[in-house]
């Protein structure tokens, strides 16, 4: 069974069975699974994609990181259209890993067993692939910007200085598919519940558009341990640095580890406050009300 097995089901029942694929097609077909699949990987995809990208750049994402001298021209529209391009190249081999699930390789399953040790295991196997894909994310990542393969494939990534949530998946898409391939991998090597694995796969797209998203802010207490914005803006920024996806965790281990410019006051924002405010000191006050206005709701993010 898969994951997908269960939109897949759902896909068939209400779309694919009665008014898409001739009767003569049974739903395993494997031609018919994997058109099917390739239809619902992309959909997905891009509904994912363009459905919190924009909730978080128009509603978490500063405005006024903009204004950064290394914020490109068009940047937005640029960062949608690389990502629009490189969708359907990612879901292709996304998509031979799904009918592997599908067709029952993997260790998903779907019955809960006995209460508690059943959900004991739920919680555990939750913990155990955020550290497990946490962990081959940043090896996997660490080696894409190795010299060898950086500048074919990885760079397009880091074109993006100051990222907005719509650079999250501006990938190339071998680049992409490699940096997805440990939550495919998991499934695999260890047992999962499909509905588990599903909520997953829609969380860690969440969370990568969440650390491009330019809000620097995490709760005190996490904040040694969460590799969140201020740590990818900065990776960004400085290349070689917090290569990890949730944790700071193999970034300390590797040596990788920098602590956020945006935490020690020195980020993208302030910079930004800082040039703002030279501005309205060299002009004659004019417009800087407004100004000041709109550099004091940034503060508060650094």
């Amino acid at each position: 069974g898969a994951k997908m097995d269960l939109v897949l089901s759902a896909a068939d029942y209400y779309v694919f069975t009665p008014y898409v694929y001739p009767a003569t097609w049974p739903e395993n077909n494997f031609f018919r699974q994997t058109i099917s699949l390739l239809i619902i990987t992309n959909l997905g995809a891009y509904i994912l994609y363009f459905f919190f990208a924009t909730l978080s750049y128009y509603f978490v994402f500063d405005h006024s990181l903009m204004k950064h001298p290394q914020f490109l021209k068009n940047q937005v529209y640029r960062e949608i259209m690389y990502t629009v391009q490189a969708l359907p190249w990612m879901s292709i081999p996304t998509v031979s890993l799904f009918l592997l699930e599908l067709r029952g390789y993997s260790k998903l399953y779907d019955d809960i067993g006995g209460f508690p040790h059943g959900w004991f295991h739920l919680v555990v196997s939750v913990l155990s692939f955020l550290f497990f894909t946490d962990m081959l994310i940043y090896w996997i990542h660490r080696g894409l910007h190795h010299r060898l393969v950086y500048k074919r494939i990885h760079k397009p990534h880091h074109i993006w200085k100051i990222p907005t949530p719509f650079a999250s998946h501006a990938f190339h898409p071998v680049d992409g598919f490699m940096q997805s391939l440990p939550y495919h991998i998991y499934p695999f090597l260890f047992p999962l519940h499909k509905v588990v694995y599903l909520g997953l796969y829609v969380l860690v797209n969440i969370w990568t558009i969440s650390i491009h998203d330019g809000d620097f802010r995490v709760p005190q207490i996490l904040k040694p341990f969460i590799n969140g914005s201020a740590h990818h803006t900065d990776h960004h920024m400085f290349f070689d640095y917090n290569y990890g996806q949730y944790f700071t965790l193999w970034d300390r281990i590797g040596g990788s580890f920098k602590n956020p410019s945006s935490f020690e006051g020195k980020g993208p924002l302030s910079y930004v406050k800082k040039m703002t405010e030279e501005k309205c000191n060299s002009h004659t006050g004019n417009g800087c009300k407004y100004e000041k206005l709109s550099t004091e709701e940034f503060s508060k993010t650094e």
